[in-house]
């Protein structure tokens, strides 16, 4: 037992040893993407904190999905940043999975590359959307009497430019249209249905996202409008950007005897009847 314990242990340093070769020899190519990746999170961030300056609490606008959606309150409110972190760290451990299992669909680099340009492009409309008009926000934290729904005039550059992390993104205000958090879940969740393999896992993403957004309102966290924004617009994006970018290689296993011996008697078949292995493939 031991032993076998051991030779699988060692087969799979040897797997993860390989793979970060891999990765690194692709971040070396691909640094300045995931860099300004990056960058794009950190200015989507200093915009938020931005607009919570311009924020003025006042009345809860007219919202339908108040209406129809029973109110959590501060003491439960918790509950959709908790099913959203389960997302946000389901996700990132999926993209390294390459490194621990022998099943290799994905590059982590490459698709880290397109996950990022697919947030950055999104962060960039909200960032327009929400500059454009300043709405009272519905969180209580944003409402009038709140200490936190306004921000303290800076005293300093470097104060504007320091996000507070987390508790900046957890309590800011005036950041609305459209949900953020909505961002991030359908940009994962897009991702996985493209390149995941599992079907029930798809379908489980997709409901996530729907019980997300119900959270998110009955939180009080966002308008529905909010929400519906991003989930066009965020599928919008992702379906025009990946048209953009180029197809992620196709990583599959090595072929097996059996295989080659298929393939080599296919490729005589063609040839035999006159066609070029070129023109088959």
């Amino acid at each position: 037992m031991t032993l076998y314990i051991g030779r699988e242990a060692s087969k799979l340093w040897k797997r993860v040893c390989a793979e970060t070769s891999t990765e690194i020899n692709l971040l070396a190519e691909n640094w300045r993407y995931i860099l300004a990746g990056l960058i794009c999170q950190y200015i989507h961030g200093l915009a938020a904190k931005g607009i919570h300056y311009f924020h003025r609490p006042g009345p809860i606008l007219q919202d339908v999905g108040f209406y129809l959606l029973p109110e959590l309150g501060q003491d439960k409110g918790h509950i959709s940043e908790m099913l959203f972190s389960c997302v946000f760290l389901s996700f990132i451990l999926w993209t390294f999975h390459p490194f621990i299992f022998k099943v290799k669909k994905i590059y982590t680099v490459l698709l880290w590359c397109r996950v990022l340009a697919f947030l950055s492009a999104s962060q960039f409309l909200r960032v327009i959307t929400f500059y454009s008009t300043q709405l009272p926000g519905p969180n209580y934290h944003c409402r009038e009497g709140s200490k936190l729904a306004r921000l303290p005039r800076p005293q300093s550059v470097l104060e504007v430019l320091l996000i507070n992390f987390p508790k900046g993104v957890m309590f800011g205000c005036g950041d609305l249209i459209f949900s953020s958090h909505m961002i991030f879940t359908l940009v994962f969740v897009l991702s996985y249905q493209k390149y995941g393999s599992h079907r029930w896992i798809k379908n489980l993403g997709w409901l996530v996202a729907v019980v997300q957004s119900f959270l998110i309102i009955a939180s009080r966290k966002h308008y529905t409008v909010d929400v519906v924004v991003a989930w066009y617009t965020v599928n919008l994006v992702v379906f025009f950007v990946d048209k953009k970018l180029p197809e992620l290689p196709d990583r599959t296993l090595p072929l097996t005897t059996k295989d080659k011996d298929e393939k080599n008697k296919e490729e005589n078949h063609k040839l035999l009847n006159g066609n070029s292995v070129d023109d088959w493939v």
